[in-house]
């Protein structure tokens, strides 16, 4: 099975992109050049620098080590808007390791070492938001939120997904049919809408972390069906095998039948499926926290940043606020492209 995926290049690659970016979003503190609540009031709505880093400075001498010209903040008088002017006599160089806000990492590691920033002025790779905090960083930061709260609430799904379906199909019988009904009733109901509704349960005034665990609990909570059914389907067929039979001819218990013989018959699909519902999660709790029924500030998640271009005028005025959602785009994408490649490999007919 290892062979077979390793010749889904695709899926290898989404897979190296998939533990980078957890990687720097375990590690956000030490990768993002600012802190998450850090703002700078005279640069609101700062435009991206990526485009404007240089080698080469207006007299043609070339830098070994990249640099932007220093940002400076004019109001416009009609739109009493920030303006922002690259002032050439002055250069911020961009270091690697740089000294910069200290912070505690991990709860006991304390350091004030960022991956890459500049020691004098400001760096703002993909612009500033409405009072002045670095886009970037709150991206990094936000990736905590979005990408666990998939896994997290995967995690739950497969537990319950997994004993049920189980459950429904060894047993069989009516207690196979009233497991089976509550699916039915709970796949008529549309997904999204009922994520709203019990979203919009948990009371406002709770903490952040709680609202944050609430939604986790709501992922996992809804979406255990439809892996319920998938595993009661695969366990009505190993059910009648010779080694079942065998074993309980033997006098194994049903629940070692289960744990010993079934479950890890059926682990494969299991994970498949729980492969490719994470990015369903995802996704929900970005479109969540867009309407204002997910996280609550002070914690932040790409569809948190997102949900400040609700208004056609900000998103035409600033572009680059829309940036989050290319990082939603890339890490959805990655867990389909692996899911559908464990898919490919768990099918015993596949070459």
């Amino acid at each position: 099975m290892w062979r077979k995926f390793l010749k889904h290049r695709v899926a290898v690659i989404s897979s190296v992109i998939l533990i980078f970016l957890y990687t720097v979003v375990i590690f956000a503190n030490f990768f993002a050049p600012y802190g998450m609540l850090t703002s700078y009031k005279f640069h609101t709505y700062a435009p991206p620098q990526i485009t404007k880093i240089n080698f080469f400075d207006k007299e043609g001498n070339f830098h070994i080590r990249p640099f932007i010209y220093r940002q400076v903040a004019a109001r416009d008088p009609k739109t009493l808007r920030f303006v922002y002017e690259d002032d050439l006599k002055q250069k911020d160089f961009i270091y690697f390791f740089v000294r910069g806000e200290p912070y505690t990492m991990l709860g006991f590691i304390n350091s004030d070492i960022h991956f890459f920033g500049v020691k004098e002025g400001s760096l703002f790779l993909l612009g500033t938001d409405i009072i002045g905090r670095d886009l970037l960083s709150r991206i990094i930061f936000g990736g905590r939120v979005s990408l666990s709260i998939g896994l997290i609430g995967v995690i739950i799904l497969l537990i319950i997904g997994t004993i049920i379906g189980t459950i429904s199909g060894y047993y069989g019988g009516w207690i196979d049919n009233f497991i089976q009904r509550i699916i039915e009733i709970i796949r008529t109901i549309p997904q999204v809408a009922l994520w709203m509704a019990l979203a919009s349960i948990i009371p406002k005034e709770w903490p952040s972390i709680y609202v944050y665990l609430g939604i986790v609990i709501i992922f996992g909570l809804i979406g255990w069906a439809g892996l319920a059914r998938e595993v009661r389907g695969k366990v009505l067929a190993i059910r009648r095998s010779d080694f079942i039979y065998a074993a309980e001819v033997s006098g194994a218990s049903a629940s070692r039948i289960i744990a010993k013989h079934i479950i890890p018959n059926v682990l494969s699909h299991i994970i498949v499926i729980a492969t490719l519902s994470i990015p369903i999660m995802i996704i929900g709790e970005a479109a969540l926290s867009f309407l204002g029924l997910g996280i609550k500030p002070p914690m932040t998640s790409w569809g948190l940043l997102l949900n400040q271009l609700r208004e056609v005028q900000t998103l035409k005025h600033f572009p680059w606020l829309i940036s989050p959602a290319l990082f939603l785009v890339v890490s959805v994408l990655c867990y389909n492209f692996v899911g559908d490649a464990l898919r490919d490999v768990n099918d015993p007919h596949s070459r």
